[in-house]
């Protein structure tokens, strides 16, 4: 018994011994690995950790136990990192849902790596990696598919606060930017999938980049401000408002683009009949359209100033101070622009 109790230990301990070697020998990923150094990362340890489950799990002496774990100790200890890669490269023989649970658990893994982190979303932009996203954005099962859009989101989030990466990542020139926005806009002109808000949120992160011969964006963004969900009206009068906001250098065409879809009808909409989560968000936007655009006809025969002023006596739209600051400088543009007007057909 005592001979038992001592091999089971001594295989015990081993084990450990063996894990932590196993550990010590899977890298860690930083900010400025490439994402072939990452996926390197993920298939050794993958690779390491199979190994390691051929470990016997049971002893049935003490001279057995010691000779296993020294034979696989030994075994690890030596194993190239190429003969890793070699059996990570038989991967291509599995199944198919195998390899999409793969893709799907790589794209998640990227989607939270992005998220905020300048030096992981350059590494990806850099790379191959942007354009494959494009790819399973297109093809990809639907999980596959979430994870990427997420992981677009988040990209293009970074981006639009970093405007070297923005420049470099998406400029219009940019193959794999172009294939990116073209996925985005389908997804957005489709309008029926759970990918469609972050595909929205992404289009809206990139409006800076937007050239003015750029015209595909702007009337399906425009449409989804009838959609029945609220969720998606908000997120499409939020990304709207990137295009039309003072920030973006071409403000005014955008909001001449914005107009010409039909989209000051749709905003007067839902800021007098919409749910409380998208008034503020289509009141901003009808109010940055009608500052750079105060001569619009078409603003003055939908009387957008009326419901500015309507707006402007609303408590629970008033409770953002930069809300209000701008709606009373919409309005007073307003007032003088259709008060000459006024004059001009007398």
């Amino acid at each position: 018994i005592h001979t038992v109790v001592m091999a089971n230990s001594k295989s015990t301990k081993q084990e450990d011994d063996d894990k932590q070697v196993i550990t010590s020998q899977i890298s860690r990923p930083t900010g400025n690995e490439t994402p072939s150094q990452m996926h390197n990362v993920v298939t050794n340890t993958i690779a390491m950790r199979s190994q390691s489950k051929e470990t016997p799990q049971h002893s049935h002496g003490h001279s057995h136990a010691n000779a296993n774990a020294k034979s696989n100790h030994h075994h690890r200890q030596h194993v190239p990192l190429a003969a890793a890669g070699a059996s990570i490269k038989g991967r291509e023989f599995e199944d198919p849902a195998t390899k999409a649970e793969m893709k799907a658990m790589a794209a998640r893994a990227l989607w939270h790596l992005c998220t905020e982190n300048v030096s992981i979303c350059r590494s990806i932009t850099e790379s191959r990696a942007l354009l494959c996203f494009a790819v399973l954005l297109e093809k990809g099962p639907d999980e596959v598919q979430y994870n990427s859009a997420m992981a677009l989101m988040e990209i293009t989030a970074v981006a639009e606060q970093n405007a070297e990466l923005r420049r470099s990542a998406f400029k219009p020139t940019s193959p794999a930017a172009k294939a990116v926005v073209d996925q985005l806009l389908r997804i957005i002109e489709k309008a029926d999938s759970e990918l469609l808000i972050p595909c929205i949120m992404a289009v809206g992160h990139l409006a800076r980049t937007f050239r003015a011969t750029e015209t595909r964006i702007i009337g399906p963004l425009v449409r989804l401000l009838d959609e029945r969900e609220a969720e998606v009206s908000r997120e499409a009068a939020i990304a709207l408002t990137k295009f039309a906001c003072t920030d973006n250098f071409l403000h005014v065409n955008h909001s001449k683009d914005i107009i010409d879809a039909g989209g000051a009808k749709h905003l007067i909409q839902l800021v007098y009949f919409g749910e409380q989560i998208v008034q503020a968000s289509a009141l901003i936007l009808l109010c940055y359209i009608a500052l750079h655009v105060p001569d619009s006809e078409a603003l003055a025969q939908e009387e957008v100033l009326i419901v500015l002023e309507w707006g402007s006596k609303q408590g629970s739209l008033m409770q953002d101070p930069s809300l209000e600051t701008l709606l009373f400088e919409a309005k007073s543009r307003l007032e003088l622009y259709q008060s000459r007007g006024s004059r001009g057909f007398h």
